[in-house]
């Protein structure tokens, strides 16, 4: 029976390889999967899931107009589908994620989802919160922080190494931009401002 998988992280947790990893898992055994990210994250370039240990893969491209559901179907029409995979989850909409949901119920296709829980500022992402709400199985995927202890928060910084307390929610960037902290050390360094 199919499912909708939601697998969350924090910043730098190993979410994008774990997503290639699942997926090769299924090719090596001869089956189809489609993979799916965010458009305007190109950090592996456009129409890529890159991994920060150097593997990636071609992916088709979602936006906040991309019907998934319709995407979904239309791949399945073209070739025998085993599993959908869906990386920065946390950039679909509401919307999108009934849609990925319909396609489990309807088209009996697993889809497992890759993203961020929370923002810099503490906030859920929409897609993710979304996510918490409607997936039948969630899982977790964990990295620590400095001091050891798992990290389960992340803050943005600036070029010079400061950490940001404001600004929109969504910033591309990797290790130069963001460090995933437990929540104590994420609250000592923003200096506990939060949640607004």
């Amino acid at each position: 029976m199919a499912k909708l998988y939601f697998h969350y992280s924090t910043m730098n947790a190993g979410k994008s390889t774990a997503l290639l990893q699942a997926s090769h898992n299924y090719r090596e055994r001869g089956m189809e999967t489609y993979l799916l990210t965010a458009r305007f994250d190109d950090r592996s370039g456009a129409g890529e899931i890159g991994s920060r240990i150097g593997i990636s893969a071609k992916a088709d491209g979602f936006d906040g107009n991309s019907d998934l559901f319709d995407m979904i179907e239309k791949r399945m029409k073209s070739s025998t589908l085993s599993c959908v995979f869906i990386d920065e989850s946390q950039f679909l909409s509401y919307d999108q994620v009934w849609q990925l949901a319909r396609a489990v119920d309807d088209l009996n296709i697993p889809v497992m989802c890759y993203g961020l829980r929370v923002d810099f500022l503490g906030k859920l992402f929409p897609g993710s919160a979304a996510l918490l709400a409607m997936a039948d199985e969630m899982r977790e995927v964990r990295t620590i922080c400095y001091c050891g202890k798992k990290a389960t928060m992340v803050v943005r910084q600036d070029g010079d190494g400061n950490v940001i307390t404001e600004g929109a929610q969504v910033q591309i960037g990797g290790n130069e931009t963001y460090v995933s902290l437990c929540r104590r050390h994420w609250r000592e360094a923003t200096g506990e401002r939060f949640p607004l």
